[in-house]
Order: C-alpha cells, then structure tokens, then sequence
C-alpha cells in the first residue's frame, strides 16, 4: 500500500467512524458497566465470615459473640483484579516501591505490573513463578524518538524479561499527517515484540488528539498489528475518558484490546471504562479498586 493509498484509507475510515459514532448518541454513563451482583459473595463456597455476610449473620444469630477470619480468605474479584495493569511509573519510585507493587500483584491476581524499563529486571523476578505479566513501556512519555531507539528499547526490555509493551505513538507525526511514518514506528516495535512472544500496547495521548486524529491513529495501530490501543501517558494533560474509548472500540472493533489509562481512582471509573469498551485498565490505585468491590 503506498503513501498516498493509505492516507486515503485512512481518511475515509475516520470520516465513517465519527459518522457512526454521532449516529449513535453518547456512551454509557459513568458508573455502568461490570454489572456488578449486590451479593457479597456470588456462588458461595460457605468458607469464612469474610467471604459471605449471611453466614456471618446466621453464626451470629445462633449465639456467637465473636467471629474470626484469615485475610488471606478475603474475597476479591479474580475479574476485575485481571482487568487491570498495576502501574508504578512516576520518576521517584524506588526499588521498595517497585517490589511492594510487585507484592501486590501477586497477592491481588492483576493482569501485569508496569514500569519504566529499568525496574523490569526487578520485577521479572518478583513475579517469577506468577502468572501476572511484566510490562514496560517504550518511548515513554512523550513518544517523539526515533523508530531505531523505541526498537532498542523494545528488544532491551524483551531480554530483561519484559512480556507486554506500552508505547507511545509518535503524535506530532501523526498531527503531521505523517501517516506512513506513523505506521512504520509502530509496527517496527510490534514487529521485535511478536518475535519475541510479548503484545504491544499503542499510547495515543488522546488529550493531545481530536476525534478524527484519534479514529486515524486506532486505524494505523490496527494496520500495524498492535494488540492493544490505548488512551494515555498519565502524564499528558488528562487522562481517560469514556467517550474516548467508545470512539476506540468503534474503530478497532472487537479483535483488539483496548486499554484505559490516566486518571482512573475508583471503581465507578473502572466501571464506566469497562462499560465503554475497555478490555484492560492502567491504574496505581488498583489495590484501592479491587477492595472496593470485595466490600
């Protein structure tokens, strides 16, 4: 495909995406999703006070005045806890920082454990024997190297034991309408991570973005075989928004993942991101989520 037949493509793809996306009113609102049951404890196992409340009750209506439990028995939901990429990217983190983060991972069940790429030696034997991945991220935050450095660091982290990718597409190029240029950074970086059995997130910085730019770079992340697009740095001027992964998941339909990332504290925002279309989550209060909804 030339130059000049992609940009076409891609300029037709991004006026029928926004076409069918005014079509089709706004996305869900923030707070519905995940369908979550009242419950606390859906298909009861009848193991601990902790995991079923209407045990407790009838133990203590029976005469118990005091009811003991192990927290290691606390319920947390195994699939909310996979939706979501443990992050631990801000500058100052430290190696006890980076291990607690790994420690809760593997306590939690979370999908992976992000982190900038000279912690993931660390965090590949901290996670050693479990099944949460090791991620990192490349060209991280700004995304305006060059294809060659973001194909150094992808293979560095790869033999350091990285599993997934983050990176960040290269915006101005694309707000250049450099879309050749574009495409070949990404797929150069998936290229080097598919051989070595890792996935590729895509970081659009969508605050950076309009729609059509938006449309346009989940159009090139999909040409280029990323698995994953996803919304933001967490270092850009805001974060997630659900009508920013409506439009994604409009665009890439359902054979990528789509990742919300930047901004997301709580589990309404999980739930609303979920709800838009999100298949995974980047967050540093994971643990905050995952023990909201055991409560």
């Amino acid at each position: 495909m030339s130059p000049a037949e992609l940009d076409s493509l891609v300029a037709q793809i991004g006026e029928e995406i926004l076409a069918r996306i005014n079509s089709a009113g706004a996305p869900a609102k923030k707070g519905e999703g995940l369908n979550l049951p009242d419950q606390v404890c859906p298909g009861c196992q009848q193991r601990c006070p902790q995991t079923c409340a209407r045990n407790t009750k009838e133990i203590i209506a029976a005469g118990a005045s005091r009811v003991s439990a192990s927290d290691r028995l606390t319920r947390i939901d195994s699939a909310i806890a996979a939706l979501i990429d443990h992050t631990i990217l801000k500058p100052e983190a430290t190696r006890a920082d980076i291990v607690k983060v790994c420690r809760e991972a593997r306590q939690y069940g979370f999908a992976s454990v992000c982190v900038n790429p000279y912690w993931v030696p660390v965090v590949r034997t901290e996670l050693t024997g479990s099944p949460v991945k090791v991620c990192s991220v490349v060209g991280f935050p700004l995304g305006a190297t060059s294809t060659e450095a973001k194909v150094a660091e992808s293979e560095a982290a790869l033999r350091a034991g990285a599993q997934e990718l983050d990176m960040v597409i290269n915006v101005g190029a694309l707000r250049s309408g450099d879309h050749e240029a574009v495409k070949m950074d990404i797929q150069q970086v998936v290229r080097v991570a598919h051989e070595a059995g890792a996935i590729v997130k895509v970081i659009l910085e969508t605050a950076l973005l309009d729609d059509n730019q938006k449309a346009v770079a989940c159009t090139l992340s999909k040409l280029a075989g990323a698995d994953f697009v996803k919304t933001s740095t967490g270092f850009g001027p805001s974060g997630a928004t659900a009508q920013d992964i409506a439009l994604m998941r409009q665009v890439v339909g359902p054979e990528m993942g789509v990742k919300a990332s930047g901004g997301i504290r709580t589990l309404s925002d999980l739930k609303a991101m979920t709800a838009a279309g999100a298949t995974r989550i980047g967050a540093s209060a994971s643990v905050k989520i995952v023990e909201a909804a055991a409560a």
